[in-house]
């Protein structure tokens, strides 16, 4: 299943943080940063509604987020959605830093950019708490495709 991808096309995970860095830094404040979280989050594709199963839901948020990953150790592709706007918004960032990457680029890249624009600071406890859990099936898929290279 090849389909283009809705994010813009970074190289590595470093290059999508540096990008994520300085699209934040354009903004003054913090309604405006989370008016772009929004937008962003607006521009996850189509979820399809049969991936919408307690098998994909993703625990540890609050609110309903549903993850699939798919591919392998040499690529991995995720796709998610939530029913939070903001969340949505977290998800894009998330994704646009790790899917499509290899098993072994993802499990060595922390998610820097976080802390780099300021997030860790703006979010609530329990969209912080949600936030870890996303990151934390992304690491424990690369690292599992990473243990079992052939699927």
């Amino acid at each position: 299943m090849t389909t283009s991808s809705p994010f813009p096309i970074e190289t590595t995970a470093a290059e999508a943080q540096a990008a994520i860095r300085d699209e934040f830094a354009f903004f003054g404040d913090w309604s405006e940063r989370y008016q772009y979280l929004i937008d962003l989050g607006r521009k996850l594709p189509e979820f399809p509604e049969e991936w919408k199963t307690e098998e994909h839901r993703l625990h540890g948020c609050q609110s309903m987020v549903w993850i699939v990953p798919q591919g392998d150790a040499d690529r991995l592709d995720f796709h998610a959605i939530s029913d939070s706007a903001i969340v949505s918004g977290l998800v894009y960032l998330a994704l646009r830093v790790y899917s499509g990457r290899s098993a072994a680029e993802i499990a060595a890249t922390d998610a820097d950019y976080i802390a780099d624009i300021g997030l860790a600071r703006h979010l609530s406890p329990t969209r912080s708490n949600g936030l870890a859990a996303l990151l934390g099936f992304i690491r424990e898929r690369a690292q599992a495709s990473l243990a079992n290279p052939a699927g």
